[in-house]
């Protein structure tokens, strides 16, 4: 394990070479803020630390044509979803219900995780292709979601954790919720508002992509209710919902960056569901290697394993789910932050690193 003492080693800082830092987990009930760091997030620095080791990973660099397939598929599986509700079962409100939860609400993550693969360039090889197989990915989505998840996700993973540049940070609004079982069920419950909400506070302006999915997420719920009639479009918007919020798979969203151990700021999910969806689990390796496709990432762990075994991991979202919303300890304050200043003294670190390491640039 790595020391815990702050000793700045020009090459190396004190969390090498797992990355771990010496900071302990907040509590819920007894910490108001979040966790706070002195460094920059610990990916990079891995990345080149394991690239240094295992040369052959660059090997699984690139796109998997797979994902349109998927795309296409899934788009037709909701459409024709809708068209049901819509045409024929229209009067099926407890069916719809229930299908929207356990159909929509799935294809509504798988639909997530594809918007994820285009936002990295990991779905075909232009970035137009990609913004394109997004886009088509929207379709069952009545929100233009894409674009907007592509810009604040990149800079998610550009600024992890720090304060007013990660759209993922939960809102000091948000950590009022506190930590009881209500507010934290209220919380899961409207993410699917939340989440925007939090992004228009930044003040962003929208850009020409963004524009795009607007209009042509405008067209098609304007052609799926021409199609599908309202009950069809009602259906899709009751499968988002259930798929952002409380659906189970929804909790890869608390997985991934609420801190359960002392230290990690990122954690992985190596249970059965990433064969359905799309191995989103592996969030240590994505995070690592943002350039390998959702279908080559279990190789990084089989090639470097000493690198994430030795890492708190989940094996259940359900639990992760369960924990979050009955246990007080967990609540939207269990996240790491860190300032601009301390993300810009880690990376100094970077080119020191690499030069030590002696291995290309291959960012």
């Amino acid at each position: 394990m790595p020391s815990t003492n702050h000793v700045y080693n020009i090459a190396y800082d004190y969390r090498h070479p797992l990355y771990i830092g010496s900071w302990r987990r907040n509590i819920a009930y007894i910490d108001k803020d979040f966790v706070c760091d002195n460094l920059d997030e610990p990916h990079m620095k891995r990345r080149f630390t394991i690239l240094s080791q295992y040369q052959e990973i660059k090997n699984l660099f690139g796109h998997d044509i797979l994902t349109v397939y998927i795309t296409i598929i899934g788009v037709i599986i909701q459409v024709t979803a809708a068209y049901i509700f819509g045409r024929w079962l229209v009067s099926s409100d407890l069916t719809m219900l229930v299908v929207s939860f356990f159909l929509g609400g799935t294809m509504t993550q798988i639909y997530s995780i594809i918007i994820h693969e285009t936002a990295h360039n990991l779905a075909a090889k232009t970035d137009f292709q990609n913004r394109i197989i997004g886009l088509i990915a929207n379709i069952p989505l009545p929100i233009p979601i894409a674009m907007t998840f592509r810009r604040h996700h990149l800079d998610h993973h550009a600024f992890q954790g720090v304060e007013t540049l990660d759209p993922d940070l939960p809102s000091e609004c948000e950590k009022n919720f506190g930590c009881s079982t209500i507010f934290k069920l209220l919380w899961l419950f409207f993410h699917p508002i939340i989440y925007p909400i939090r992004n228009v506070s930044m003040f962003r302006n929208l850009q020409l992509w963004e524009y795009i999915n607007l209009v042509f997420t405008l067209s098609t719920n304007f052609t799926i209710y021409n199609y599908c009639g309202y009950g069809g479009l009602l259906y899709l918007f009751m499968s988002l919902w259930f798929g952002y919020s409380v659906h189970p798979v929804a909790a890869r969203y608390i997985q991934e960056h609420y801190t359960f151990d002392d230290g990690q700021e990122t954690y992985s999910y190596y249970g059965s569901f990433n064969t359905i969806f799309m191995n989103i689990g592996y969030h240590n390796e994505h995070h690592d290697f943002t350039n390998i496709p959702w279908t080559r990432l279990p190789e990084v762990h089989k090639i470097a394993p000493e690198y994430y075994e030795n890492l708190a991991y989940h094996t259940s979202w359900f639990m992760v789910q369960w924990n979050f919303i009955t246990q007080r300890q967990f609540g939207l304050q269990n996240r790491v932050k860190r300032s601009f200043n301390a993300h810009k003294r880690g990376r100094k670190m970077l080119r020191a690193l690499k030069k030590s390491l002696a291995i290309e640039e291959v960012l």
